[in-house]
């Protein structure tokens, strides 16, 4: 893809640090582009208001418990101050969305998995029609090793090898009947990885390279993956700057 290729361009310095910190970096990051561009596309004096008035009728509402007709009358008018909210803070939504949903694609094809390293065994699995059976076929290339056989049973619509490799970029093989699919892999000590599913048409439906999840966060024994890392470090940077930049 030409935008995964670019964005490799552009964040490659921050490769060469620990994934952590680069999850670290790119939620502030993203956070400073929402923040900025939500400070400069709406009306913070009216956002202000708005969110002040939320919080005077939410307190009356607190204070109606007594009385559920009066409290009502109050929420129906918090909920319309709050629709109007949401509506004057769509404007940076739509202007940040494509930007941020490519990026967190090439974070997902960058920091979702562990590469297969050289010699490391790894499984492969391909999918078939819910009505097949019989065996499957791999058939592999030089620099790799098939560390079970190559011909497997299919077992519930699953087929799985053990295999592996020297590095490099590989084309693996996969025959069922007269089927042919093929499927690519990458075995190397760089951080990288090709996308584990390939969706197929006919009797072999996917293959699938078993990748191990990368974990880069230990939060009291809650290991994260890069989402879930974001998701905390954004919330952090998020609150900390709307507060320092008065953004509402």
């Amino acid at each position: 893809m030409a935008y995964y290729d670019f964005l490799n361009i552009i964040f490659a310095p921050l490769l060469k640090l620990p994934v952590l910190w680069v999850v670290i970096i790119l939620s502030f990051i993203v956070s400073v582009i929402i923040i900025v561009i939500t400070k400069y596309t709406t009306d913070q004096t009216l956002m202000k208001k708005l969110k002040d008035d939320i919080k005077d009728y939410q307190k009356q509402i607190k204070e109606l418990k007594g009385n559920p007709a009066k409290a009502m009358e109050v929420q129906k008018k918090a909920m319309e101050l709050n629709m109007k909210y949401m509506m004057h803070s769509l404007k940076p939504t739509i202007i940040t969305f494509i930007p941020i949903i490519l990026i967190f694609g090439w974070m997902s094809s960058t920091f979702a998995y562990e590469s297969i390293k050289p010699n490391q065994e790894f499984s492969i699995s391909a999918f078939f029609d819910k009505n097949a059976d019989g065996n499957a076929e791999i058939i592999i290339t030089e620099g790799i090793e098939i560390t079970n056989e190559k011909n497997k049973k299919i077992e519930n619509g699953k087929a799985t090898w053990t295999l592996k490799g020297e590095e490099g970029e590989h084309i693996l093989e996969f025959a069922y009947n007269n089927e042919k699919q093929q499927k690519s892999i990458l075995i190397t000590n760089a951080e990288k990885y090709i996308e584990p599913i390939k969706k197929t048409s006919g009797a072999i439906k996917s293959i699938q390279i078993d990748y191990n999840s990368r974990k880069i966060l230990n939060l009291f024994g809650w290991k994260l993956g890069w989402l879930g890392t974001y998701i905390i470090f954004s919330i952090i940077f998020t609150m900390t700057l709307r507060k320092f930049m008065k953004v509402y």
